[in-house]
């Protein structure tokens, strides 16, 4: 795990102990600290946590101090941090350095931020403790990656590029593994951090070597004011770096232009990056759906790179491109990884094909803008759509619906979104689950057909995560086949 010398004898209060929490109160006990754990979910609770001579559980019951818990301060296995446990809305918080939340605390509408401000305690994220632990770890770079759509594809690409080139590097933040559970990089390493707007919200001192931004479009303006400060919470990691590190940005929305031209001038035009060749005040690095170059130097051709197609992973190619060539890395070993990405799971993912119907889970896709590229990458969908809604339109898509045969609507958003598509046309049936839209989308396809889950929509109305809607996709998929008659199997 990352520890630090810098959190020796503080004392932090954790508020959410699932995998990054957990991960959290660990590297800090390891570190020396004095740690308060909590979390409101009581099964999260009752998860094992590190003592001296074998593992302790939280307590059942809200302490209002150390003194009342059923599990009193006590030491880590490495002797030094000191556990305890208390829900930090009902202690006085007076004394402590930081509290530490997950991601999914909505700090516009939960009590700790009024708390946290009336005792002065900052409120921080995970990600803000890799930061200051960073000076004590082995000489490294880090490449933060941020955006609306595409990040977690540019940032599985530039750590895979990383990998075939050799180079020591490890996969954290929004993505893979909590970055505090993992194991330093040795000197030379990269880390490579996907960067949610919420994450960048508890950071305060990330300044990233490499600073990429794939696009910004509205989203998550449950937990927002407004776009405009959606848009400047994105803003934020660039500000949070040094002006001789570098500046990549891909998408070709309007506020990202903005942005990108504002730090371009506030840097003087240099370490800036600008991936899309329709934008042509700052054009070092081109990238088209045929060819792609950089700087000048010739990388390869997009048709040679098999989980990289459309124009939406042509950015992403381009941001990907950008960052490795400022790492350092030839473009031999650029064009490898290229060819070489596996892809995500959930984004765009070819599960299946039954009796010549491609069956795609691009579960992954929880906004409409996000779902488009989906849509027109194929031309004859079945479309399976809906969850819990973002936004109250499907406008993003509206390009593509000439190629949807049918859609089948599912979750929460199922009345609505079926309004919109039979006004625009489109033969709609209101499916209600996902199990049942597969049912119905496989009984119809036609060879050379495809059927899309690409929801447009979170999936917490019907699941955990949208790794959990998109396994249940592939399972839907698998009984179809299953359900078939013995003698027309393959």
């Amino acid at each position: 795990m990352i520890t630090s010398p810098a959190f020796a004898g503080k004392r932090y209060a954790v508020l959410g102990l699932a995998r990054s929490g957990q991960a959290t109160v660990r590297a800090l006990l390891a570190s020396g600290a004095r740690v308060t754990a909590w979390d409101s979910d009581e099964a999260k609770r009752i998860k094992p946590l590190p003592f001296r001579g074998g593992v302790g559980v939280g307590p059942v019951n809200e302490a209002a101090s150390s003194a009342d818990m059923p599990h009193p301060p006590t030491p880590s296995p490495e002797g030094e941090g000191e556990l305890s446990f208390a829900d930090p809305l009902a202690i006085d918080l007076t004394g402590y350095d930081a509290i530490v939340v997950s991601p999914g605390v909505p700090l516009n509408t939960h009590p700790i931020a009024a708390k946290a401000r009336e005792a002065g305690v900052p409120v921080i994220g995970d990600i803000e403790l890799f930061a200051q632990a960073r000076p004590s770890l082995p000489a490294h770079k880090v490449v933060g990656i941020t955006g609306t759509n595409g990040k977690s594809t540019v940032t599985a690409l530039i750590h895979h590029i990383c990998k075939t080139a050799g180079l020591p590097t490890t996969l954290g933040g929004n993505i893979g593994l909590p970055i505090l559970g993992q194991e330093p990089l040795p000197e030379g390493g990269v880390y490579v951090l996907e960067l949610s707007s919420f994450q960048i919200d508890l950071t305060r001192n990330l300044d990233c070597d490499v600073a990429v931004l794939t696009n910004i479009t509205p989203d998550h303006l449950d937990r927002y004011e407004d776009f405009a400060a959606y848009a400047a919470s994105k803003t934020r990691l660039f500000e949070m770096q040094t002006p001789d590190h570098w500046a990549i940005f891909a998408g070709d929305d309007e506020p990202t232009k903005t942005l990108c031209n504002r730090i371009n001038q506030e840097r003087a035009g240099r370490h800036v990056i600008w991936c899309d060749n329709s934008f042509e005040e700052i054009l070092e690095v081109s990238v088209f759906e045929g060819e792609a170059t950089l700087l000048g130097d010739h990388i390869g051709f997009q048709r040679d790179w098999p989980t990289l197609q459309g124009p939406h992973n042509a950015e992403n190619a381009g941001a990907a491109i950008a960052a490795a060539h400022v790492l350092g890395i030839d473009d031999a070993e650029i064009e490898a990884g290229l060819r070489t990405y596996p892809g995500l799971p959930h984004r765009m993912e070819r599960v299946a094909e039954v009796d010549g119907v491609l069956y795609v889970n691009d579960s992954k896709a929880t906004n409409a803008t996000s779902a488009a590229p989906a849509l027109g990458a194929y031309p004859k969908v079945h479309w399976i759509l809906g969850g819990r809604r973002k936004t109250d339109d499907l406008d993003a898509c509206k390009p593509f619906f000439g190629h949807v045969v049918a859609a089948y609507t599912i979750g929460e958003a199922t009345d609505l979104f079926a309004d919109i598509l039979a006004r625009e046309g489109i033969a709609v049936t209101r499916s209600r689950t996902l199990a049942e839209a597969v049912r119905l989308a496989g009984a119809v396809a036609r060879p050379g057909e495809t059927v899309l889950l690409s929801p447009a929509c979170a999936s917490y109305d019907q699941f955990s995560d949208y790794e959990a809607r998109g396994e249940a996709f592939r399972v839907a998929v698998a009984m179809l086949d299953h359900a078939r008659p013995s003698g027309d199997r393959p």
